[in-house]
């Protein structure tokens, strides 16, 4: 099993070396994506496309890049601090779901009909009404009419979607993956131009470690180079001190004591690696890409090693096959800020008690 473990890993490796020559070779198209994203800013900018605003608050959280900023941590950070006081609903696009168009997502739901995501949210916060629609505008409106109580709308991932003025807009963006350090597709991974930036309200460096000196945040910021009415913070990924299974639960500390198997299928899991070894796990770890929706035959492996820990997102995914519900647990995170979180805290809680008073 080592063998196959190792083979698989080089296999990957070998996979990401050629995808990156690749995307280096791909460099002389960067000018004309460049263009085409230019070209539909200012279709929006002069208004020859519509953007329709909502009376109800409207909150996005997105990225320029491709890839794992950690934005599902930050939806679910700011719908626990909404919650409990207000009637939230987030709308996500359900990624590779198999249903098409507007859904609700229910505790009876699967990944597969409405995406891993969204079923995370809803079985976390099974009060507040989750959603997904590919057409941002479309789902609010289909929000709007289907729970008329609703008073303030989530959009996970959804930056680009112009289609939504949003009243404010989060950009997140990840340590040692700025987007002031990154090119744009197909070369890099940056959907807009970095100049597109400037639509936030507020952006969060994400995946920062606990450790970061004041030094190195103000280089960052410098880097990022905000406009006087944008607010920079710094966040980093909170580990539970315990792992959950369908029926159990079990002290992370314990459970690192034996030998495991990692499963991850999310965009970047070397922050939840390097947790891991730096808590002395003894674990394989096989990784697939983000969202990814398992074979037979990959669950048929996967199930042939006697401890299995994933992500709360795989998870979802993965806790209805039988051959891994004894064996299978995750480990959940969570958004923490490195400072004046309640700054951060304080810009969403005025911006949802301005529009709704």
């Amino acid at each position: 099993m080592k063998i196959q473990l190792n083979f698989i890993e080089n296999k990957g490796l070998c996979t990401f070396a050629i995808m990156n020559l690749l995307r280096k070779l791909l460099l002389p198209l960067v000018p004309l994506y460049y263009l085409g994203a230019f070209f539909n800013k200012k279709l929006y900018d002069w208004g020859l496309k519509a953007s329709k605003s909502f009376d109800l608050p409207v909150i996005t959280v997105g990225n320029l890049s491709v890839g794992g900023t950690g934005k599902s941590p930050m939806v679910a950070y700011i719908t626990s601090l909404l919650h409990k006081d207000i009637n939230v609903a987030t709308l996500s696009r359900g990624y590779k779901r198999k249903s098409k168009g507007f859904q609700l997502v229910t505790s009876k739901s699967t990944a597969l009909e409405v995406g891993d995501e969204p079923l995370q949210f809803k079985l976390n916060f099974p009060k507040v009404t989750v959603a997904v629609d590919a057409d941002r505008k479309n789902g609010i409106d289909k929000l709007i009419n289907s729970n008329t109580d609703i008073e303030v709308v989530l959009l996970d991932d959804a930056f680009q979607h112009r289609k939504v003025k949003a009243g404010l807009q989060i950009l997140l963006t990840a340590y040692g993956n700025l987007y002031s350090n990154d090119l744009l597709l197909p070369t890099g991974d940056l959907r807009e131009p970095r100049s597109a930036a400037n639509r936030a309200d507020v952006i969060v460096v994400t995946k920062c470690s606990q450790e970061i000196s004041v030094k190195e945040m103000s280089a960052i910021s410098k880097s990022l180079k905000p406009k006087n009415n944008q607010k920079i913070f710094f966040s980093y990924i909170a580990y539970a001190n315990q792992v959950f299974g369908s029926t159990s639960t079990e002290d992370l500390k314990d459970y690192l004591g034996q030998r495991f198997t990692l499963i991850t299928g999310i965009a970047n899991p070397k922050p939840l690696v390097a947790f891991l070894r730096k808590n002395k796990g003894d674990f394989n770890h096989i990784s697939f890409p983000d969202h990814h929706n398992f074979t037979d035959k990959e669950l048929e492996r996967i199930a042939k090693e006697d401890r299995i820990l994933t992500t709360e997102k795989d998870f979802m995914r993965l806790c209805n096959i039988i051959s891994l519900k004894n064996k299978l647990v995750y480990l959940p995170i969570r958004c923490a800020f490195i400072e004046k979180g309640k700054d951060f805290d304080g810009i969403i809680q005025s911006y949802v008690k301005n529009k709704t008073s």
